[in-house]
């Protein structure tokens, strides 16, 4: 599905009745043929944001799955790159996958929760892409209060977000439609799979971010044309 080298449909139904962890261990070694990586010319322009090469110290990737932002965070640091997962699987796949990655930060990889971040005021930068569909809606205080915590004073998250589409296009109403599908198997079967789309969406996580004390600056203008039609747009939140 989606590519020859992709996952197949029963892979897919066998990842979506696991837990998110076992899921994504089961589909880590396919993770990159699919869809839901975020595409390298959003991560690139998405980084450039941060800074010119070697500017930043140490930066931390929530979520990292197979290390696609940290193959560009490395070249952005100075220092080290921490990437951090739930999944085992997708972190030895980005150990494998960034053995080349151009660079001379040393580069960690650590298992554990978006919500309960180890580290206190450690680095300089946060990155998380694509993942906020994992964080339920309740738990996202939690999650900027997470990064807040391990961002030194004046250090900055940057993510990629956009505003909810009209309810005039097709693709708002089939989101909401996986959304409703997502709670009803998570109602009758157990372990939970938690994926949503639609999800920490401007203004929300502005109001959250600014309410937990950050600076919020929203680039419009930052990602390539083809995806900023659509509405995305990079978000640099910077701790007071």
């Amino acid at each position: 599905m989606f590519h020859p080298k992709g996952p197949s449909f029963v892979e897919l139904m066998r990842q979506g009745l696991s837990s998110v962890e076992r899921g994504y261990d089961l589909l880590a070694p396919k993770f990159d043929y699919t869809p839901f990586r975020t595409p390298d010319d959003v991560l690139k322009a998405s980084v450039e944001q941060a800074g010119p090469p070697g500017s930043v110290a140490s930066a931390l990737d929530v979520c990292c799955g197979t290390g696609a932002a940290m193959r560009h965070l490395r070249a952005l640091c100075h220092e080290r790159v921490v990437g951090v997962d739930l999944s085992q699987g997708m972190l030895d796949e980005a150990r494998q996958r960034l053995a080349d990655a151009p660079g001379s930060a040393a580069l960690e990889w650590v298992r554990g929760d978006a919500l309960e971040l180890p580290w206190r005021e450690e680095f300089e930068l946060v990155t998380s892409f694509g993942a906020f569909g994992h964080i339920p809606e309740e738990d996202e205080p939690r999650l900027v209060e997470s990064i807040h915590r391990v961002l030194k004073p004046g250090g900055r998250f940057l993510f990629v977000t956009g505003k909810e589409p009209s309810r005039l296009r097709p693709g708002y109403w089939m989101a909401k439609a996986f959304n409703a599908a997502m709670r009803v198997r998570n109602a009758v079967w157990d372990p939970p799979f938690v994926m949503y789309y639609l999800t920490f969406l401007l203004p929300r996580a502005r109001a959250l971010l600014e309410t937990r004390g950050f600076h919020v600056e929203v680039r419009r203008d930052a990602l390539p044309e083809k995806y900023a039609r659509h509405g995305l747009c990079v978000v640099l939140a910077t701790r007071q």
